[in-house]
């Protein structure tokens, strides 16, 4: 799959998918200090899935109807920072496509998979 990883994306997963073999784009990598509205719609125009740590991408894509391939929002208190790289390989591994057009939120033990409101079933 193909990602876009937010500067506020702890790096750890970006290396843990790139080592599962995923296509991997990193904010910090090719466009420093972007304002949220640029990070979605690169994520959108490459097709890539938008790994955040930041709740602001909540209110573009659901207050401001901005169109995006797919949100994963990863919600990890520092208790349980050690589990969230294998918990997101382990995501995508068994989700996979579904996460495609979705606005994910991901919590240690909890998956919440939301349909982006006006986005059609994808194939």
């Amino acid at each position: 799959m193909r990602f876009l990883a937010d500067e506020s994306c702890d790096f750890i997963i970006v290396r843990a998918l790139r080592a599962a073999g995923h296509d991997v784009a990193a904010v910090a990598e090719i466009a420093p200090r972007s304002v949220d509205a640029d990070v979605i719609d690169l994520a959108a125009k490459e097709g890539r899935v938008l790994l955040t740590e930041d709740k602001d991408f909540g209110t573009l894509v659901f207050a401001s109807g901005v169109k995006t391939s797919g949100v994963i929002l990863l919600r990890f208190p520092l208790s349980a920072r050690q589990i969230v790289a294998d918990d997101i390989v382990r995501l995508v591994g068994e989700r996979g496509e579904q996460l495609l057009g979705r606005f994910v939120t991901i919590q240690p033990g909890r998956v919440r998979l939301g349909k982006v409101e006006g986005e059609g079933d994808r194939k």
